[in-house]
């Protein structure tokens, strides 16, 4: 037997948290580490937040679980809170993004079935997208290396480039059903799509009567400093997935959607055991309250624009290093112009945090609720990591 009981599919760093508080995160040995990966996005309110622990600790003492066999209060007032806040009439609950991806794919495809369509099932998909791992989410995006060893590959997903509409255009065909596209792709490497695209995308599917969806598992809930990245374009979608930052930490996802887009999704068409659990309503409830407080996201965006500026005088100043940052808000990228999985490491020799995306990118997703003091301390980190680097790439 191997050394571990566990399946062998992680390249764990070497590291061990105990507890974490804000922006930080302390070792079984307690040492600490700056934390800007944020669990992948994923703790948009950081370690220890007092609400977040004491909306789960609460409900905790009541109920855990009932299944959606029966009314779930704290589901339907989240539910109300996302349609209040977002283009969608409905909201289906899930456990992940994959699952709120699997959602979407289906209300798209079960749409067109029961409007006698039953022959539009195929979806439109942009290259360097990541949409969870699932058989028809890897399909969706894409990437050989998911996609090898697991079988046919699941019908039904026309990629093209990277936010090309000309080739979206040309992929339609009378079997289409939709376009899925990320308004910024997180594990492709902080590539944010143009606004005059998304635009574009929305007038193509109106043209050709099909669902506009979006993957806003890593961008949304206040990450690009607006709720919704989508926001920024103006060009809403038809149906949404989102998951990540809106628990907080607990595993939580949702498929958004208009009613009209979700015609086709009736009483036994689709389910879930956990999805919309009490323990996760109560935490994502919670995350709202934080999120739509009153300049809450205002602050995002002067923290990411402090974070930018300070990013900006490293590039500039270490050219061997670094190419460009990328992202909006505080969903960042480096681009390296050494191999970015070396200056991830540099990153944690420095007790920095971040993740290794695709196109030779480091992801930088802090907290949203990082201090000023947090962000400086974050790019001196960074600073001395690339002084480090760019000595090594002159030889010194």
């Amino acid at each position: 037997m191997s050394g571990s009981a566990l399946f062998e599919t992680f390249a764990r760093a070497p590291l061990a948290f105990d507890h974490g508080e804000g922006a930080w995160l302390v070792t079984t040995d307690g040492e600490r580490y700056l934390d800007f990966a944020a669990g992948i996005a994923v703790n948009s309110l950081g370690h220890g937040h007092p609400h977040l622990v004491e909306a789960l600790r609460e409900q905790a003492g009541k109920l855990w679980h009932t299944s959606n066999l029966y009314e779930v209060p704290e589901q339907r007032r989240l539910g109300e809170r996302l349609v209040d806040n977002t283009f969608a009439d409905k909201v289906f609950f899930t456990n992940s993004g994959a699952e709120a991806l699997e959602c979407a794919i289906k209300t798209a495809r079960r749409y067109h079935f029961v409007k006698g369509h039953p022959e539009r099932f195929r979806i439109v998909t942009f290259e360097g997208a990541f949409h969870g791992r699932t058989l028809a989410t890897i399909a969706a995006g894409g990437q050989p290396k998911y996609l090898e060893g697991f079988g046919p590959k699941v019908e039904g997903f026309d990629q093209v480039p990277f936010a090309d509409v000309d080739a979206a255009k040309k992929a339609i065909t009378n079997e289409t059903a939709g376009i899925l596209i990320e308004p910024v792709q997180g594990e492709g490497g902080i590539r944010t799509v143009p606004a005059e695209t998304l635009k574009a995308l929305r007038k193509l599917c109106d043209e050709h009567g099909l669902l506009l969806i979006y993957d806003e598992v890593q961008c949304g809930v206040g990450r690009t400093g607006k709720f919704f990245a989508y926001e920024w374009s103006g060009a809403a979608p038809d149906i949404m997935a989102i998951a990540k930052g809106i628990g907080g930490g607990f595993p939580m996802g949702a498929c958004l959607a208009t009613d009209e887009a979700a015609t086709g999704m009736t009483p036994g068409v689709h389910g879930t055991t956990f999805g919309g659990n009490p323990l996760a309503m109560a935490v994502g409830n919670a995350v709202l309250d934080v999120v739509l407080d009153d300049g809450f996201i205002d602050e995002v965006n002067r923290k990411a624009l402090l974070f930018k500026q300070g990013l900006a005088s490293i590039v500039d100043e270490f050219p061997t290093v670094f190419e460009e940052i990328r992202g909006i808000g505080l969903i960042l990228g480096l681009k390296c112009r050494m191999p970015n999985a070396g200056v991830n490491m540099a990153f944690r020799e420095e007790k920095l945090l971040t993740v290794p995306g695709g196109d030779n990118v480091v992801r930088l997703l802090p907290p949203l609720t990082l201090t000023d003091d947090d962000i400086r301390e974050g790019l001196v980190r960074i600073r001395s990591a690339a002084e480090r680097l760019a000595g090594g790439a002159s030889g010194h």
